[in-house]
Formats: structure tokens, C-alpha cells, sequence
């Protein structure tokens, strides 16, 4: 019995341990001049990421930080703070979510004392939805949400084009992803804050997407003066290949989920469908592909399904 409890009091005493020792060790990195990204991991949300899968950013201006997304907990955003601070001692003045996706939003917190700025339909669908996205993050990722809660944005982005501390940004507000996606062009450095309108080597997600209207705004994108672009998940480009890859990606994805419903293929029967050889280098292609098909293949069999009824 004695030895039992002194197993019980060492599996306590190391969980505890790694609790107070959970870290993301968030390092940023230079992308231009005045520019620094947290390249997140190529993966699910899972315990042992605590949900660093995304790309989150700052630019440091004259006057001030201008932060773009807050990552993924309370933790991160707190983290991502200290880091800013390793970089320069001036104050952040600007935080931005880029849309209301979880992994986007949830270090929001850390900014409190500055406040959030996001697009007005970013703003609705946080207010709606956030919770339930907590929920799910609390079930994937586990302790790392510790003191997580929502802090929704407390205005919208004021103007389309501002001068921050010598730095012209241009808030580009665009849907596809969601139905609102803002990017972040800065015209002094060229660095494109795409956010999950471009994915680079990792397949895209679509639990709001609006294919038509995403491939719209890449084509759009294709044709801003940047010289870099951040894309919410993979590596910086400075190609453009990101735009090019996820285009292609969803071409294929509506071609092929339009044909199968019109065929009258189940659901089970196009999830096991092939994926060309040419997304072989694409992280989790198909567990995207998978999750693509359930959300976006019931509307189209059911527009296959009037379509034959007419």
C-alpha cells in the first residue's frame, strides 16, 4: 500500500510538474524589415501542439505594435506578448483578427488593454460562435486552454487604409474562407497578412468556406504588389506559390465534388476517392479532404438532386 501511494504521489507530482512547465516556446521570426511571424506546425489540434498550427504576426511601427491574430489560448497570447517584448519595448497599440476561426482568436485575452479590432461580419460571427469553438478547443488541445476564455473584438476596423507609425496598411476585406476574411497589405515592406486565405504545403479548411467566392479573392490576391506573403498555415512565400497551390487545391476539390454528385455517389463512397499525385507534398490532405467532404458535399447533392427533379 505504501508503495501504491507513493506511485499515486509521484504521477501527481509529474503531472503538476508538466502542467507548470507547459510552454509553446514561441520564438518569432524576421520576414522583413520590421516584420515577424510565429510559423505554426503543420498538424491537427492536438495535446501535444496545444493548437500551434497557425501563422500569427506583428509589425513594429515608429509609435507602436501592430499584432495580427492571437493564436490559439490564453497561454499563447501571453507568450506571443513576451515575445513581442523580447523584440522592442515599444507598446502594442493594434491587435487584429483576421476572421473567427479558433486558432485565430483565443489568445485575445493577453491583449485585453488594448482591444480588438476585426471585420463587422468577424465580429457577429465571434459573438455567435465562440463559445462552442471554445468547447471543442477545451476537448482537443486540453490543459493548454487553461483560463481561456472568449474576448470578442471591440470594434471594427476603422478605415480600409491607415499610416501606422510609417507603415501603410491596407485592410483588405475579402470572404471565401469565411464569409469575412481580412488581409493585411503592408505597403512598406510588401508583406502580404493573407490569413487563412492562402494555405502553403497543408491542405485547406472549409467548415464556412464558399469555394466560388475563395477562388474569386485568390485570383484578386494574385495581383497585389506584395513581396511576401504569410499564408495562416505553412512557410512565408515570397513566390506566391501559396495563392497558386490552394487555388489549385479547391479548383480540383468543387470539380470533383460537383461530378460525384451529380453521378449520385454517397458521401462514404467520395471520401475514399483518390487524390492526385501532384498534392502528394500537401500535409494532411486527406483528413482535409475528408472533412471537405461533409462540409460542402450535402449542398451539392442536394442542387444535384433539384436539378433532376426539374
Amino acid at each position: 500500500m505504501k508503495r501504491l501511494a507513493l506511485a499515486a504521489l509521484l504521477l501527481l507530482c509529474a503531472a503538476t510538474t508538466g502542467a507548470t512547465e507547459r510552454h509553446y516556446g514561441l520564438s518569432p521570426e524576421k520576414v522583413a524589415p520590421d516584420t515577424y511571424v510565429f510559423v505554426g506546425r503543420a498538424e491537427n489540434f492536438s495535446s501535444a501542439n496545444g493548437g500551434n498550427i497557425v501563422n500569427t504576426g506583428f509589425i513594429v511601427t515608429k509609435t507602436g505594435v501592430v499584432v495580427i491574430d492571437t493564436g490559439p489560448s490564453l497561454l499563447y497570447g501571453r507568450e506571443m506578448r513576451d515575445a513581442i517584448a523580447r523584440v522592442t519595448p515599444l507598446p502594442v497599440i493594434r491587435v487584429i483578427n483576421t476572421h473567427l476561426h479558433p486558432d485565430h482568436i483565443f489568445g485575445n485575452q493577453a491583449f485585453a488593454d488594448v482591444g480588438i479590432e476585426a471585420l463587422p461580419a468577424t465580429i457577429r460571427g465571434e459573438e455567435t460562435q465562440a463559445k462552442a469553438f471554445a468547447d471543442n478547443m477545451y476537448r482537443m488541445v486540453g490543459p493548454w486552454m487553461q483560463g481561456t476564455e472568449p474576448l470578442l473584438p471591440a470594434r471594427p476596423i476603422p478605415r480600409a487604409v491607415q499610416t501606422v507609425g510609417g507603415h501603410r496598411l491596407e485592410m483588405i476585406a475579402v470572404s471565401g474562407h469565411t464569409d469575412a476574411d481580412l488581409m493585411v497589405l503592408d505597403h512598406a515592406t510588401g508583406v502580404l497578412f493573407a490569413s487563412d486565405m492562402a494555405f502553403l504545403d497543408r491542405a485547406p479548411t472549409t467548415p464556412h468556406a464558399d469555394v466560388a467566392a475563395w477562388v474569386a479573392a485568390l485570383d484578386e490576391m494574385a495581383k497585389l504588389p506584395f513581396r511576401t506573403l504569410i499564408p495562416g498555415h505553412g512557410r512565408p512565400d515570397k513566390e506566391g506559390r501559396a495563392i497558386r497551390q490552394t487555388r489549385d487545391w479547391l479548383v480540383w476539390l468543387d470539380a470533383t465534388l460537383g461530378a460525384a454528385a451529380a453521378d449520385g455517389l454517397e458521401m462514404t463512397e467520395m471520401m475514399a476517392r483518390p487524390i492526385p499525385d501532384r498534392f502528394a507534398g500537401i500535409a494532411l490532405a486527406r483528413e482535409e479532404f475528408v472533412r471537405s467532404v461533409s462540409h460542402l458535399y450535402p449542398r451539392l447533392e442536394q442542387a444535384s438532386l433539384r436539378r433532376a427533379e426539374r
